[in-house]
């Protein structure tokens, strides 16, 4: 069974990490939504608000699973037995700061990186750009499921 994980903060999860998982999905037998714990980092949501909202914007997605991880992803890859994992790319800068950590991944563990190039729709949509976009009252309705939509909202007040 191919296992691949697709990590990330997802504070919150958007339209284009619900885009890169669904097609990853299609080419993994399992793919596990990492929800990465950092405890110098104060998210908007908690870690468990995060496992359920991606839960809600990947319904249906029978071969997802979320779970959350601290330490270095490999690791995390290496301890549910994934080989792979799977990173969105936004832009050529993405690749840039992607790439060599790529390169210490499998070095350090074997584990391999595959990087699926955003659909152009989210190419500019990034959790921290929403999220400065909504508390400056525009409209973010266009990148994010309407309920992960509502509840940030809700969160902001």
């Amino acid at each position: 069974m191919a296992i691949a994980v697709c990590p990330g903060s997802f504070d919150p999860v958007t339209l284009g990490h619900a885009d890169v998982v669904t097609r990853a999905a299609a080419l993994f037998d399992e793919v596990v939504v990492a929800v990465a714990i950092n405890p110098a980092k104060k998210g908007l949501f908690s870690v468990d608000e995060r496992r359920d909202l991606l839960a809600t914007a990947l319904d249906g997605l029978d071969n997802v699973r979320t779970d959350a991880f601290e330490g270095l992803v490999v690791d995390y890859c290496r301890s549910i037995g994934a080989a792979t994992m799977v990173k969105g790319l936004r832009s050529a800068t993405d690749l840039g700061f992607e790439e060599p950590m790529a390169q210490m991944n499998r070095h350090l563990t074997g584990v391999d990186s595959v990087f699926l190039i955003t659909d152009p729709a989210h190419s500019f949509v990034s959790s921290s750009l929403v999220k400065e976009v909504a508390r400056g009252g525009g409209d973010i309705s266009a990148f994010l499921h309407p309920e992960v939509h509502r509840r940030l909202l809700e969160r902001l007040g």
